[in-house]
């Protein structure tokens, strides 16, 4: 669920940004090189090459499912990739960055990376895995990290946006304050990755290889695979979204990385939480993993996407249970948004023949409902661009409860039924109401886009209209009268718990026959 979690909130800070107006090169991909992917190949009975086809062929069908919509997805094992690499690895050792030398240490080969003594649990543990690690000595190539500890330092001190949120920053610096020691670069025990150039008989640590992939993945099929094509074809990043756990690799090995060969780095570097199940953290071995694909085919993509985007506030840990899952799923999405549009559709349909009216802007003329509504938009802007996503999700439903508040006091099925003046106040109500659910449509897109679509096509647009939306069209004042609405049908399923026997529950998602994806075939690993 980890990698699920992240690339989740990157395709929603993607689908902000390009409702922005924004060039956006949304990149994701697998990982496929070490000790770690060669053991799990084993394990499998398969090759490590056929073992890396199988899992970022599942990557991208869960990508898919989960409505990703990514630009660019790397394989570290493509020819192009490698050819970036050894480019990268000559470029610094050119600069006098790398060396050989003996090194004997501990070893976590979950971690990929040799562990300090310090910060081993007993028995020489992994505080991360859990797992012994194992004494090794090799005759290995090194990257001259000390050299850059002064220039890792000023970097911090000038651009303290380079890590967040702050206290992954914190951690950042800790680390620096702490003494730089080179690292190993190269593995003579590992046959599964990139050779180092001119040495065959070692391959290139695996994550000096990895983190290239955020260069070489801007390269297009046909173009030469040289470096600097790939840097002229998008770098810098602008930012870099991670689990904490990877927080070390991309904010103090990769900018040294990148000063060494002459490259610019990326402008922020964002290293989020842990997921964790009924508090607990998750595990093969304590039973208790969460598997995205399971999540989606029960409760469908909006569901998952919803829930760990709003639950979790952006770069803290979180909890998920099944039980506060469905409550906020229900309470929020079905009944908050899915059930006023359904209600203010149907009553439109009955009383004006689901036809606008009035110009949504003439109806909302000096009605503090459309400012409400305006500055609540303007909030979840300024949270989607401080990758606040939990504050943003919380924003757009205000406008959802302010939405059923307003029918609710304004209650225009009695002015329908009074007629007169009553009447048009009622008809402008309703009018009030589908404006605010559109801008709901836009504003809640990047987080759900499936839902949005779906609220879209029942406020009787197209979905090339869809497709041109910009941020801008949360503008109020987008509806006209004589707009044609179609029929009213539920737009999000309602998930209901069934108790059996007092003990286990059933859960069943409440549905109109089959859900349709509108994803555009995605995928990563």
């Amino acid at each position: 669920m980890g990698s699920a979690y992240t690339t989740i909130a990157a395709d929603a800070i993607a689908r902000f940004q390009r409702l922005l107006g924004k060039k956006v090169i949304f990149i994701t991909g697998t990982d496929e090189h070490g000790e770690k992917i060669a053991a799990a190949a084993e394990a499998s009975g398969n090759s490590p090459s056929e073992h890396c086809d199988t899992i970022s062929h599942s990557y991208r069908l869960l990508w898919a499912d989960l409505d990703i919509k990514y630009d660019k997805f790397i394989r570290t094992t493509s020819s192009r990739h490698e050819a970036v690499v050894k480019e990268f690895y000559s470029r610094v050792l050119n600069n006098g960055d790398i060396y050989r030398a003996d090194y004997e240490g501990l070893y976590c080969i979950n971690c990929e990376e040799y562990k300090d003594e310090k910060e081993l649990l007993e028995n020489k543990c992994c505080p991360m895995h859990l797992k012994p690690c194992v004494l090794r000595k090799e005759d290995n190539f090194f990257f001259a990290l000390s050299k850059y500890q002064k220039k890792l330092e000023d970097l911090l001190l000038s651009n303290p946006d380079f890590v967040k949120p702050s206290f992954r920053l914190n951690e950042v610096q800790s680390w620096i304050n702490g003494g730089l020691r080179d690292f190993s670069i190269s593995r003579s025990s590992v046959d599964w990755g990139i050779p180092v150039p001119n040495d065959n008989k070692q391959t290139i640590y695996v994550w000096f290889d990895a983190l290239l992939g955020y260069i070489s993945a801007l390269l297009e099929n046909e173009e030469s695979p040289s470096l600097q094509q790939a840097v002229n074809s998008g770098w810098p990043a602008s930012l870099h979204l991670i689990g904490k756990d990877i927080l070390r690799f991309h904010a103090v090995y990769w900018p040294a990385m990148l000063m060494s060969a002459g490259l610019t780095l990326p402008k922020m570097v964002f290293g989020h939480g842990f997921l964790t199940k009924d508090g607990m953290k998750m595990g093969k071995s304590l039973g208790n993993t969460l598997e995205p694909k399971d999540l989606v085919h029960r409760f469908g993509a909006d569901a998952v996407r919803y829930f760990f985007l709003r639950e979790v506030e952006f770069g803290n840990d979180g909890d998920y249970s099944e039980d506060r899952f469905i409550n906020i799923v229900n309470a929020h999405l079905a009944n908050t948004v899915g059930n006023l549009l359904n209600r203010t559709l149907g009553l439109l349909k009955k009383n004006c023949q689901s036809t606008l009216p009035f110009d949504s802007m003439a109806a909302a003329e000096g009605n503090p409902f459309k400012d409400t509504v305006e500055k609540l938009v303007e909030k979840a802007r300024c949270h989607y661009e401080n990758l606040s996503l939990s504050a943003a999700c919380e924003s757009v439903l205000e406008i959802g409860n302010a939405g059923n508040l307003y029918i609710d006091e304004h209650a225009p099925w009695s002015g329908f039924k009074q007629g007169g003046t009553s009447s048009e106040m009622a008809a402008k109500d309703l009018v009030i109401i589908l404006e605010a659910m559109r801008i709901i449509a836009i504003a809640l897109s990047p987080i759900t886009p499936s839902l949005c679509w779906r609220i879209f096509s029942q406020l009787g647009f197209s979905e090339d209209q869809l497709g041109a939306l910009t941020w801008s069209d949360t503008d109020w004042g987008r509806l006209r009268a004589g707009h044609i609405m179609p029929d009213p049908k539920p737009v999000f399923a309602r998930i209901e718990t069934e108790k059996e026997g007092g003990n286990d529950s059933n859960l069943k998602v409440v549905k109109n026959k089959k859900k349709v994806s509108r994803s555009e075939g995605l995928v990563e690993a």
